[in-house]
């Protein structure tokens, strides 16, 4: 109930589109943190059962976490420019 409030006073003080570019810039931001997450449990997970492996799986879960955060990034200037440009 509360949330719906808030996003019904944000969007009769602004356009609908840029509500809408910051939402979607909060759920690329979280989508990210949830992929980087998963990532990261899943290397601890196969570092535990095969530590000999672990600067391996070190190395490609760092190049996954990059590229997950470039997407996201990418994504939140994205929803950005949409604000300033019109």
């Amino acid at each position: 109930m509360i949330l719906s409030t808030m996003i019904l006073q944000a969007a009769a003080g602004a356009a609908f589109g840029k509500v809408g570019a910051a939402l979607a810039a909060a759920i690329a931001a979280i989508a990210a943190a949830f992929g980087i997450g998963k990532i990261g449990k899943s290397t601890m997970e196969a570092i535990a059962r095969q530590p000999e492996s672990a600067s391996n799986m070190r190395t490609a879960m760092i190049i996954a976490a990059g590229m997950i955060e470039g997407a996201a990034l990418f994504a939140i200037i994205v929803c950005f420019l949409t604000l300033v440009i019109k």
